[in-house]
């Protein structure tokens, strides 16, 4: 255990092991572009699931111990996890996280449900190390996106206007994310005094979670012109801090297109938001590809789904 978690931790050499937890559901409200998400179990009916997911950064806390152990505050300060999501998660199934160092400043992470089925695999490292989306977003671009039908109005290389955006403690996040970081703390995985005003920290004052810098760079939505009504889901996600992100603090946010593509299921595309300082210095950025599921498109040509 460290100071900042009470996280029963296994270590042996490089291999930093974490207990098996069961992450809790709380998107089941959210709402966009006027209509329930994914994370609704009516909706998540209607597509095949077998039941409404956990969001996936949800899984990120699971880490921070873990990361915390191997690099301590410092992953707090310029830690960056990038992952692919591999295997959705339904609230009271259990799911462990592992962590096996490569290097001095980089990790293999995985996360697992008791079944042995695998939730997520990702890098995790300081500062500028090669993640595992480097090589994710340039396999796709690579790739010509074929026929679009869902996410074909999306021009790459879109820059969005600068937008305000903080995390106070107790205020909700909006129709996206219909909690707060109050709410968030009651039921997160890993409890830490770090991400409470008033605990102590290394900075005299709490950091928001990893799982929540998303939250933070998303929550006023991207305002993209997706066709719809359509439901979607994350497939990767990074995120990746420069500095400490603080609770309560007034931060500016920018998002860029940078790619569009497909696969069998889904059409998707990758966002990149950056977080600064409002002095403008750079303090996260947040590499999303989002997923937009054909079957829940109205409109969807049916020998192409």
């Amino acid at each position: 255990m460290s100071a900042a978690f009470d996280t029963p931790i296994t270590r042996s050499g490089d291999v930093v092991v974490g207990p098996f937890r069961e992450p809790r559901q709380m998107l089941a409200e959210q709402e966009y572009d006027g209509h329930t998400s994914v994370h609704d179990e009516a909706t998540a009916d209607k597509l095949g699931l077998r039941g409404a997911p956990i969001e996936g950064p949800t899984h990120f806390s699971q880490f921070d111990p873990l990361a915390v152990e191997i690099w301590g505050q410092e992953w707090f300060e310029r830690g960056c996890i990038s992952s692919h999501f591999e295997n959705m998660v339904i609230e009271g199934e259990q799911v462990q996280a592992t962590v096996t160092r490569t290097g001095p400043n980089a990790a293999r992470g995985n996360a697992v449900k008791s079944t042995g089925e695998s939730v997520l695999s990702a890098s995790l490292t300081l500062g500028d190390e090669p993640t595992e989306l480097d090589q994710r977003l340039a396999a796709m671009q690579a790739k010509d996106p074929g026929a679009l039908y869902i996410v074909d109005r999306l021009q790459v290389g879109w820059k969005s206007a600068v937008e305000a955006t903080s995390m106070p403690f107790g205020e909700s996040n909006g129709n996206l994310y219909p909690f707060s970081l109050a709410d968030k703390c009651r039921l997160i995985t890993e409890s830490s005094p770090w991400y409470v005003p008033g605990e102590p920290s290394p900075w005299g004052r709490a950091v928001v979670p990893t799982e929540m810098l998303s939250v933070l760079t998303e929550k006023g939505g991207l305002h993209l012109p997706v066709r719809g009504p359509s439901v979607g889901l994350f497939i990767d996600l990074e995120v990746k801090r420069h500095a400490p992100v603080f609770v309560g603090e007034q931060y500016t946010v920018t998002h860029e297109l940078v790619c569009v593509g497909q696969s069998k299921r889904v059409e998707s595309y990758w966002t990149r938001s950056e977080l600064r300082s409002t002095a403008g210095a750079l303090v996260a950025t947040v590499l999303l590809h989002q997923g937009v599921f054909k079957a829940s498109y109205a409109d969807y040509p049916t020998e192409s789904v």
